[in-house]
Order: C-alpha cells, then structure tokens, then sequence
C-alpha cells in the first residue's frame, strides 16, 4: 500500500449522469492503494446537479472545489490541483476512460522511475486508439504531429491521464494561463522548459462514450491556441530566466 499521500482530481461538467458512479469507483480504488488520500471533483461551472450530488456523497476524504460560470477543462483541473495538499497528485476524465487502475498504474510509474510527471500514451500503446470514430482519430493524430513539431516532444498531450509530484504541480500549474482543452500542451510545455523528468505509460480507452468535443470546430480553436500557447510560455520562461540572471549576476 502506498504511504505517501495521494490527491486524486477529477474535473466535471453536467455530469450528473456518471458522477456518484465515477466519484463512488475513485473511493474505493483509493482505500486500496493508499493510506492517506483525497478526491477532488474540480467542478467546472455545470449547470445541472453534478455539485449537488457530489456534496451530498459524506465521506471525509472527498471534497469538492466549483466555481460558475463554466471556464474550461483546463481551469477545472488547474483549481484542483491547486487546492490539493497530496505527495503525489494526479487527475483523470470523469468517465474514467482509461479505468481506474491505470491511475494506480500511473503513480506507480511516476515513484518507480523518479520521475516528476508521468503521463498516459495512447500512442504507445498497440490498442490505444482501438473503436475511435475515424475523425477522432485523425484529428488527435494530427494534434499530436503538431504539437510535436512546435514543441520538440513526442508527447500524447492529450491523454486525460496525468500525474505530478507535488513540487512539479506546483512549478506547473501556478504558472497556467489556459481554460480550455489546449491546456495539457501548456503543461508539457512548461514541463519541458522547468526540465523536468517526464515518464510515459501505455493506455488504452477501455470505457467509450461519445466525446464533449465538437472535433471540426474545437480542433481550429485549440490549433490557434496552441500557437498562442507556444509563444506566451517560451516568454515566461525566457523571462524567468533574465530574472533569475539579474539576481545571481556573474
């Protein structure tokens, strides 16, 4: 059983459907793999009764942090992390696509390679785009080109299945400016320019349903926003590094 203290993050909009399921299925995965834990549905402005039912779920080691109006994935993920106080902190899809145990598959890959962020790949695993719809499948593959192609990594950014140290969380995402879907390329971005350690798992999507995303009108946004993204991170960093110059002067 893992002793160090895990945070759990799930972002959730109108998914009052799927939640006690999902939040009931997180509970009991984290008795089992750990000693210390806590879940944290980061809900993301919905407008059904997904904060309702989550509040009215009693058990010590869930909290829910929301905020309204609805802003974004990434800024539903980014509250969560930040208002988490785990060792370790990883954050998956309310639908738990790739199952749960691959969230107990990932944290162990994060500890057993010292690593600061451990990531999921559909693209390293032989069946990870098994049954996706044909435009799916080529509009994340070609997100994926080029997000490799503008930021030098062979990244499934994408993937919905991420986890941080906490001292890596925090380099991260108190530097994050993305709401939207485009955000996990900022994290990996930000990742690469604070150097830190990076470990791959193969996933696969084992739990299928039909995808929030618009494909043809949300794929223009997050291609213009990644153009924005890469741009605004390399002046962060460049301007951490000018200041971190200024202050230790040769």
């Amino acid at each position: 059983m893992q002793e160090k203290k895990i945070s759990l993050v799930i972002p959730a909009y109108n998914e009052a459907i799927i939640i006690k399921k999902t939040v009931e299925t997180a509970l009991r995965f984290l008795e089992r793999y750990c000693s210390d834990y806590e879940l944290i549905i980061a809900d993301d402005g919905s407008t059904d009764k997904t904060k309702e039912i989550v509040e009215n779920i009693h058990d010590e080691h869930l909290r829910c942090v929301s905020y309204f109006p609805n802003r974004g994935k990434g800024c539903a993920v980014r509250e969560g992390i930040l208002a988490s106080c785990g060792e370790i902190i990883a954050y998956t899809d309310a639908d738990l696509a790739y199952g749960i145990e691959a969230v107990g598959e990932l944290m162990d890959k994060l500890l057993g390679e010292d690593s600061d962020v451990a990531i999921g790949s559909r693209k390293l695993h032989p069946e990870g785009y098994e049954d996706y719809p044909l435009i799916r499948l080529v509009a994340s593959r070609f997100f994926s080109f080029l997000t490799g192609h503008l930021a030098g990594f062979r990244y499934d950014t994408q993937c919905g299945l991420k986890a941080y140290t906490a001292k890596a969380a925090s380099l991260v995402f108190s530097h994050c400016e993305t709401d939207g879907f485009a955000f996990d390329f900022e994290v990996m971005m930000l990742a690469k320019g604070k150097k830190l350690k990076v470990s791959q798992l193969p996933v696969k999507i084992v739990n299928h349903r039909d995808s929030k995303v618009a494909v043809l009108s949300d794929s223009i946004k997050m291609f213009i926003d990644i153009i924005k993204i890469r741009s605004a991170v390399k002046r962060r960093l460049k301007g951490e590094t000018g200041s971190a110059k200024n202050r230790n002067p040769l």
